[in-house]
């Protein structure tokens, strides 16, 4: 077994083994936790839109609820407000939690959470702690958002508005975060962004031929990044930049770099200056 893991180097949430390999939650009920454990602390989503954005159906939805909330991931309670209006409260932790440590994570205690009643998922039962920081800071920033840098500006430059280039590439703005990491590895090899932007264009089929994913093929075009550089453009040719002299002196057409915008060569140039003071004289 080959696996290629590249670590992200932002906007990444930070899941324990024992949720992606727990033996009694389906893959919708741990889909469903990891999705609502990268959310911000202050989002408030609640669990069967976070299915709908997953692209759980309401079966699968209700079964991976009633795993996570027979494991103790997921506790909820019914409250009534002022008006009489009945509502549900939410809580979702990253531990499993018994009712008393969800009522008191709830009510803004900091509970000690003993080893949990079921069977656990991996290992020895171990002694959590829910609600408070933990002993030693991390390192670095853990945060979902982290200062942008040359380096990012450049991978999102180049894989942003894709279908300036061509009109089929209309990519879902959810791929870009993935595209720009791709890009990235370019830009770490030398490459430019509108090099990377380059091959991607070179890189398309025909124009007659339909894209039905097209950011499944950008994900294929930068799925690897050449060692070597991209063909440079070809240099412009000299005689581009030269100027036909508009003087009537020469038999035959002849061509001169001007330096500025004159339109006579250099020659023709200096034998009208040097007939100028005689010009003035006569007068």
């Amino acid at each position: 077994m080959l696996r290629h893991v590249i670590p992200p180097a932002r906007f990444f949430s930070q899941v324990s083994n024992e949720i992606i390999r727990h033996p009694r939650l389906s893959s919708d009920a741990v889909r469903l936790l990891t999705w609502q454990l990268s959310l911000p602390l202050n989002a408030e989503e609640s669990l069967s839109r976070t299915a709908t954005r997953a692209g759980i159906k309401k079966g699968a939805f209700l079964r991976a609820k009633g795993q996570l909330k027979a494991e103790g991931y997921v506790h909820e309670w019914r409250q009534q407000g002022v008006r009489g209006l009945w509502s549900t409260v939410q809580l979702v932790s990253s531990v499993p939690l018994s009712e008393a440590e969800a009522a008191a994570v709830r009510g803004g205690g900091v509970p000690v959470v003993a080893p949990a009643v079921t069977s656990p998922a991996a290992g020895r039962p171990t002694g959590r702690a829910a609600g408070r920081h933990p002993e030693n800071t991390p390192k670095g920033n853990t945060s979902h958002h982290q200062e942008p840098d040359a380096a990012c500006d450049a991978a999102r430059e180049a894989v942003t508005d894709l279908h300036h280039l061509d009109r089929r590439l209309r990519v879902p703005r959810g791929m870009l975060p993935q595209l720009a990491t791709l890009a990235a590895q370019w830009l770490a090899r030398g490459h430019t962004a509108d090099g990377v932007r380059t091959e991607i264009r070179r890189s398309l089929p025909a124009t007659d031929t339909c894209i039905h994913s097209p950011g499944g093929l950008v994900r294929y075009i930068l799925r690897e990044p050449p060692t070597t550089q991209l063909p440079r453009p070809a240099p412009v040719p000299r005689v581009a930049q030269m100027r036909e002299c508009e003087s009537e002196s020469h038999i035959q057409p002849l061509l001169f770099r001007p330096t500025t915008d004159e339109t006579t060569c250099p020659s023709c140039t200096a034998a009208q200056d040097s007939l100028t003071p005689e010009r003035n004289d006569r007068r």
